[in-house]
């Protein structure tokens, strides 16, 4: 695989983590940057998948799993995306199978970019999943499909607002007719390259004893697997017990990711951090 880097100030792209991806079944030759698709049912998301893959798609399950998996690729400004259609979720808290499989693929395979599509006409709704994902990944771009319908209704969305509260790109699109979908392929790779750099929203507004022992949770993350992403929504996830995360620090993967992390923004290697927890 190619992992050039983008004349963009960018110095450790892409930040996905391959192995991982090939464990879930992503086959990752040829592809530059990894683009992962995520919304809740009903968004118009199939048809987002359609609109930027075309006919370069390909189905089948994931490991283990009878949940489908789909996906297809793009060529943008001659670099190559690899795009993974993940089940459509109301939430990432992990308690169906399609939500396991959404948080483990946003969390261990780091893909490059997420787009999350939301339902223009009932964003209220869709915006409880876009904070979750960006409690996960720092690159995302918000895609506020069914554009044409939330018009016809007289609804109107200011998205440069909506943008600089999430920090992060959006995007209005009414991908039947294939509007939209070139701005969108724009900032995909812009925020891929490192061109634009997102700065997400993060909600923390929780009680001041949760707060704390989040605080403390996620120094000791920092401490024992230096560059982990996302250490505050691991810390979250450990506090509530959730059974992927906790095999995940046992196993060391939090340390295959943390290792991950810093040998791409050309860190010092880790010395055992995985094995020490």
């Amino acid at each position: 695989m190619n992992h050039k880097k983008i004349e963009s100030g960018c110095d450790h792209c892409p930040v996905h983590h391959k192995a991982n991806l090939i464990r879930m079944g992503i086959k990752m030759d040829n592809f530059d940057f990894v683009t992962a698709l995520a919304g809740n049912p009903n968004t118009g998301k199939s048809t987002v998948f359609n609109a930027l893959t075309g006919l370069r798609q390909h189905t089948g399950n994931w490991p283990g799993k009878t949940v489908t998996r789909a996906e297809g690729g793009f060529i943008y400004n001659d670099l190559r995306f690899k795009l993974v259609d993940l089940p459509g979720t109301y939430s990432l808290l992990s308690t169906s199978t399609d939500e396991e499989v959404a948080r483990d693929f946003l969390l261990f395979g780091q893909p490059d970019v997420t787009v999350i599509v939301a339902d223009a006409t009932r964003l209220e709704r869709n915006l409880n999943l876009t904070l979750q994902v960006l409690e996960i990944t720092d690159r995302a771009v918000l895609c506020l499909n069914l554009i044409d319908e939330a018009e016809r209704h007289g609804l109107s969305i200011d998205d440069r607002l909506l943008s600089k509260e999430l920090g992060i790109p959006v995007v209005k699109t009414a991908a039947r007719q294939s509007q939209g979908i070139p701005e969108l392929l724009r900032m995909i790779e812009e925020v891929a390259t490192g061109k634009f750099v997102c700065k997400p929203h993060r909600i923390q507004s929780e009680p001041r004893p949760l707060k704390k022992a989040l605080n403390t949770l996620s120094q000791k993350l920092k401490e024992y697997f230096p560059g982990l992403p996302n250490t505050r929504w691991v810390a979250m996830r450990l506090l509530e017990g959730d059974q992927r995360i906790l095999e995940a620090l046992q196993t060391g993967e939090l340390g295959d990711l943390s290792r991950i992390s810093l040998q791409d923004e050309a860190a010092p290697r880790l010395s055992g951090a995985g094995e020490s927890a």
